[in-house]
């Protein structure tokens, strides 16, 4: 019976699509949707209903018309590299996908801003203003094919945030749709507008608020010199402690980034970055501005780390050694993936200064569950990157590197933290989301979304949880080793 009953929606769903979609903008056949069953985190997979591909805002609006009159969950994608589970189909879902928004709008070189479709690459922007001396600041490890659209549902942010901003920094304008179709500008070309900041509000809301049409970025002029740091150090928790050091001594670099020995050596063999190998952990400090300020910054930069143990102290020379050196921390993921089946990315932020506390126990946890980690992160903001490496093939171990990522994360909120950075909640963090808030702050957060989606048809499941789940788990502690979606098949 309940057989009958999914494929009588199916029908009914794709029917509906099909009336007001091409033929080529509807992919209905299993074969079809493959494609689209995960996002970056692979270990989760569902497959939707249908696939949506509109071109245009009057079929985005036809697509969600038939959401609502078929009362179907409308799930919004971009480039599908997202690394939470925030663009998991449903099931019983049409999985909308942005892809064909992808135009450069307009640039004005004068207001240094851009208007980009929500398709439009991160790095396709500044590729697009780079005659003009410009370019668009945030810049995650998957810039060369993650959307602005999906860096604006999660609120990106890269090598570069610790200097200049996540996402929300970094943006003037959103042009949204609702799932009643109605087209909502969120901020405005001005640096403020009256009334509530709900650009911030919708800005890493993960698709549970509104449909992305349009992005105002804006763009900051090329600096004259960048010049990178790259400082080797016999532990994590000395290069730990440098980080907390070198913002402490109020120098505010461009970039600075902490990988452990498994990291770099992985990443070595991957792209040659000439990093040190008998170092425990390298950091990558930038500083970018005139040629007086890069060389005062980075001479106290150095000693700073000189001071926190560094055991060698490297400077690029030249534009292609830095580009080299950052090649190899943008690589990371990349380079992990080739010496592991499998691997699982958390992605916390905490206190600088809890640093090498936190690296510390995550060593401890990794011996604890047999599973090696290797270390990439944003040192600069507290933005943790462990990369935990498994094999899914092997039964029970996928749920075992789920219950150190929960730990790993709880550790997050006990120092002070927080379980996201930059990569959102999905279906991945939803568990720890019940420690993070009291219910009665998740009630508000329920409220704000039944304010935008009375019914509750766009993503959900995700980000935030129910008070009925929250207890399930326990109001103080969640269950170890439960997994989000029990349902889902584990790859």
């Amino acid at each position: 019976m309940t057989v009958n009953r999914n494929a009588a929606k199916r029908d009914e769903v794709v029917g509906a699509l099909s009336r007001v979609l091409a033929r080529e903008a509807l992919l209905a056949e299993r074969e079809e949707l493959m494609p689209y069953e995960c996002d970056g985190l692979s270990a989760y997979r569902a497959t939707p209903l249908a696939a949506a591909l509109p071109a245009n805002e009057s079929e985005v609006a036809a697509v969600l018309a038939v959401a609502r009159a078929t009362g179907t969950p409308v799930v919004a994608r971009g480039s599908g590299t997202g690394l939470s589970g925030g663009a998991l189909p449903l099931a019983d879902g049409i999985l909308l996908s942005l892809a064909k928004f992808s135009a450069v709008v307009a640039i004005d070189a004068l207001a240094r801003t851009a208007r980009v479709q929500p398709g439009v690459r991160n790095l396709r922007i500044s590729e697009s203003v780079a005659h003009l001396g410009l370019y668009y600041a945030p810049d995650p490890s998957s810039q060369i094919a993650c959307s602005i659209g999906g860096n604006v549902a999660e609120n990106s942010g890269g090598v570069h945030c610790l200097k200049y901003g996540l996402t929300v920094h970094n943006i003037l304008k959103v042009r949204a749709m609702t799932i009643d179709g109605d087209v909502v500008d969120f901020g405005s070309a001005a640096l403020d507008s009256p009334g509530y900041d709900l650009l911030a509000l919708i800005t890493g809301s993960e698709g549970l608020l509104a449909l992305t049409l349009e992005v105002t970025v804006k763009l900051l002029p090329r600096p004259e010199l960048a010049q990178v740091v790259m400082a080797s150090f016999p532990s994590v928790e000395a290069a730990g402690n440098a980080v907390a050091n070198v913002i402490g001594a109020g120098i505010v670099p461009a970039g600075l980034e902490l990988m452990d020995k498994l990291a770099t050596s992985a990443v070595e063999d991957y792209v040659h970055a000439g990093y040190d190998l008998d170092a425990e952990a390298i950091l990558l400090c930038e500083s970018d501005g005139s040629r007086e300020e890069v060389a005062d910054e980075i001479a106290r930069m150095i000693a700073v780390m000189q001071a926190a143990g560094a055991t060698r102290v490297a400077v690029s020379a030249d534009e292609r050694e830095r580009l080299k050196y950052w090649s190899g921390r943008k690589a990371a993921f990349p380079a992990v993936g080739r010496i592991s089946p499998d691997y699982y990315c958390i992605d916390g932020s905490i206190p600088r200064a809890a640093l090498a506390k936190v690296l510390g126990r995550i060593e401890e946890l990794s011996k604890h569950y047999g599973l090696r980690c290797a270390n990439v992160f944003h040192a600069g903001d507290g933005n943790l990157h462990p990369l935990i490496l498994y094999d899914a093939n092997i039964p029970g171990e996928l749920e075992k590197t789920e219950e150190f990522a929960g730990e790993i994360l709880e550790l997050s909120i006990a120092v002070g933290g927080t379980i996201t950075g930059e990569h959102g909640v999905g279906v991945e963090k939803i568990n720890q989301m019940c420690l993070q808030f009291k219910p009665q702050e998740l009630a508000q957060f329920h409220a704000v979304k039944a304010a935008f989606d009375p019914q509750g048809l766009l993503n959900p499941g995700k980000a935030v949880p129910t008070l009925h789940r929250c207890a399930e788990h326990g109001a103080m502690r969640v269950s170890r080793g439960a997994l989000p979606f029990p349902d889902l098949p584990r790859f």
